[in-house]
């Protein structure tokens, strides 16, 4: 079951062509505005393009479970449409997974004591933490993370980069993020963007390769120790 994207382009992308097989993840990498999360949005079918392909299913003429169970995108800020919704409402609005229950998913990220909060009363990082939680309750075969960690604590960063290194609920997950160590360590595959198209596809360790990185980054980021820094 491959998701397949074929020479997409737009106001932002161009000619963009890559695949993800059930089971492989990758990163997405990028300065901002080169088109990372319009790119997600358009392999989620919440933008609409017939470029895109899961097993012969294509995201934006798709609908209901059958689009659901397949690819899930959960973007880097909470928004709920009741002000009075709970947590745990919130949640029940993306179980999908019948192999996992919300007060599992809630024990895995540590928030149980979050389940009755109101959604309006949760801090940036407990929301990047409930988003997380519905993902593992909606357990798509595809699952976009738009910048996950970005809100976080170091503990919870440390936990949450554990859950996507080594959680296997969540077959395939496509991670957009600024945080090349958390990209570096997650050793998943990367896509980087450049001007809206791709300027690199392949694997982590070629990408952080350091003459690789000198060239993109112009000498601002180096590997040290086994992280990658910038270099201030």
């Amino acid at each position: 079951m491959p998701l397949t994207i074929n020479n997409y382009s737009d106001g932002i992308l161009h000619d963009v062509t890559f695949e993800v097989e059930k089971g492989e993840n990758l990163i997405l990498l990028g300065a901002n505005g080169v088109g990372k999360t319009t790119l997600a949005k358009v392999l989620c079918g919440l933008l609409p393009s017939d470029a895109v392909n899961i097993d012969g299913m294509i995201p934006s003429q798709t609908y209901g479970e059958e689009r659901a169970k397949r690819i899930n995108y959960i973007p880097a800020k909470m928004e709920v449409f009741d002000s009075y919704l709970s947590v745990e409402e919130f949640l029940a609005l993306s179980h999908f997974n019948t192999e996992i229950s919300i007060d599992e998913a809630l024990l895995k990220l540590n928030i149980s004591h979050l389940k009755i909060h109101s959604c309006q009363t949760l801090s940036s990082g407990e929301s990047q933490l409930v988003l997380t939680a519905s993902a593992l309750l909606h357990g798509a075969v595809y699952t976009l993370f738009d910048e996950p960690t970005a809100n976080l604590d170091p503990t919870r960063m440390k936990m949450l980069f554990a859950l996507l290194k080594n959680d296997t609920s969540l077959p395939s997950k496509i991670i957009i993020t600024h945080n090349l160590d958390l990209a570096y360590r997650l050793g998943f595959d990367v896509l980087y963007l450049k001007e809206g198209q791709i300027a690199f596809h392949g694997t982590s360790k070629a990408f952080f390769d350091q003459t690789h990185l000198d060239t993109l980054y112009g000498g601002s980021v180096q590997k040290i120790n086994d992280h990658v820094v910038v270099a201030l």
